[in-house]
């Protein structure tokens, strides 16, 4: 069986041949130079709270017109993250619930829900945040120190593809580029790790400052070792999980007006601050100290003493500035809206939910994130579809069975709102319409269709022995003739 899913590996030395070496390096320092790669660090920086508005700074027009850092005014930078709020709604509305498996082979699919274990399923959910965060996420599948078929992450902003096409539906290469922190002579300092990941095996190099690429043990291995004898997968065993067929990450849709709805929190927080600087001092006449002097001592003491100049008489008047905060609240009502719209989310606080919402309400506020959520899910199929290939083959090889061109359909379980009673209410009315399976999977309290309908066949079965108990207890009271006797 190995012969036929598996194949050998040449000697590292040739392996290490087939590398060019300075094309690697081109590609990591286009890679990080790249306007995919700053979209692909927006989405995670800002994800985790770290937006541009933390680096702003304010400003002025100085004495010759142009911008200057004013550093003696108000200066608060706050995030509302919304962008963080969009992402995790969207992906826990997909990934939020265990993936189920449909196949009519049990043995497969008893196969099939040990590997997609909670482990897996959380390894999934991280791999949608990378999906929506960059556009595209990825995992390794590798044995593990037990001889375990494993599920690994790749961050995406360590991972280099190489397309064999320009669908970017398969791999020639992937070249990983990631840190670690490394301490020599109590002295820490950062090593720059490079692994290369080709049909043939696993090259590993170190990156040095210069931009070159030095081999570090073990140079090369296979993907996997068998009775001692080392094998590779025939396709590269790294499968990309796409939030969309451009790989388009979110932030690139929200990102504009993310910093709008700081930037305007921001000012509101900055004008409030500015009390003096809401009345504008009118001085007429002022034969006194320079400005800042003034400034000062307005506000130490609460007075200004004016003398008059030139034998005028000397004035301190005022105009009040009224700040409307019912125009930053439109404003700010008007970006969170759009951030929604672009990211194709849902508002929890629709105006739908309110009062005794029915179903219909329900789905028309759910649609954007519905529609959004479809196209993530034939993305994500078609991974599945690409992982099977290589669990399939992990089967066969520890003679759990070949389960090649079985038909199996992974379900993924949207986290979405219903109103239970509708739903209750035409599954009952589905009842000699559509099949006990059918029904029993959109029932609302059901999470394993599959399980319910053993333990349904088990009940049944169990009331039909209790009637037939009942039936011989009856009969056995009776004489000949039928009568009942004492």
């Amino acid at each position: 069986m190995l012969d036929t899913l598996f194949m050998g590996h040449s000697s590292p030395n040739d392996a290490d041949m087939l590398i060019d070496k300075q094309f690697v390096t081109n590609e990591i320092r286009a890679f990080k130079s790249s306007r995919r790669f700053r979209d692909m660090a927006n989405g995670e920086n800002y994800y985790r709270g770290r937006h541009d508005i933390l680096f702003r700074q304010r400003t002025a027009i100085g004495a010759n017109g142009e911008l200057e850092v004013v550093n003696n005014l108000p200066n608060n930078r706050i995030v509302d993250n919304q962008y963080k709020k969009m992402v995790d709604q969207k992906c826990n509305y997909l990934l939020g619930q265990p993936v189920s498996v449909q196949c009519d082979n049990a043995e497969y699919s008893k196969c099939l829900k040990e590997l997609f274990n909670k482990s897996f399923q959380r390894s999934l959910r991280l791999i949608g945040e990378d999906a929506l965060n960059c556009g595209v996420g990825w995992l390794f599948l590798y044995y593990n120190e037990l001889g375990e078929l494993a599920f690994k992450r790749f961050s995406p902003l360590e991972c280099i593809p190489e397309w064999h096409d320009a669908e970017h539906a398969e791999l020639d290469a992937l070249i990983r580029v990631y840190d670690v922190i490394a301490y020599e002579n109590n002295s820490r300092r950062v090593i720059h790790k490079v692994e290369i990941y080709a049909q043939r095996g696993i090259s590993y190099f170190t990156l040095t400052d210069g931009g070159d690429l030095m081999p570090e043990a073990p140079y090369f291995q296979s993907y996997f070792v068998v009775d001692n004898a080392a094998y590779n997968w025939l396709k590269i065993p790294i499968i990309p999980f796409k939030y969309n067929a451009k790989e388009i990450p979110l932030i690139a849709m929200v990102k504009s007006l993310q910093d709008g709805l700081n930037a305007v929190e921001s000012d509101f927080q900055n004008i409030m601050q500015e009390d003096a600087r809401n009345t504008i001092i009118v001085l007429k006449n002022y034969d006194g100290e320079n400005l800042g002097e003034f400034r000062r001592n307005l506000a130490q003491y609460g007075a200004v003493k004016v003398s008059g100049a030139d034998g005028m008489n000397g004035d301190v008047s005022t105009l009040k500035i009224e700040v409307n905060a019912d125009n930053y609240k439109v404003i700010l009502e008007i970006f969170k809206k759009a951030i929604i719209e672009n990211a194709m989310g849902y508002d929890a606080k629709d105006d739908r939910l309110s009062g005794n919402p029915n179903q219909m309400n329900i789905q028309s506020m759910y649609s954007d994130i519905d529609l959004d959520a479809n196209g993530m899910e034939t993305e994500f199929q078609a991974s599945f579809e690409k992982m099977l290939f290589f669990i399939n083959s992990h089967l066969a090889n520890v003679g759990l069975g070949d389960f090649r061109g079985e038909a199996v359909e992974i379900i993924f379980n949207r986290d979405i709102l219903i109103s239970e009673s509708e739903v209750i209410e035409n599954c009952a009315k589905s009842v000699g319409l559509l099949s006990n399976e059918t029904i029993i999977a959109n029932h609302p309290w059901v999470d394993d269709p599959q399980r319910e309908l053993e333990r349904l066949k088990a009940q049944q079965q169990e009331e039909m022995l209790k009637m037939q108990s009942y039936d011989e207890s009856f009969h056995g009271n009776t004489d000949n003739d039928g009568e009942f006797t004492e």
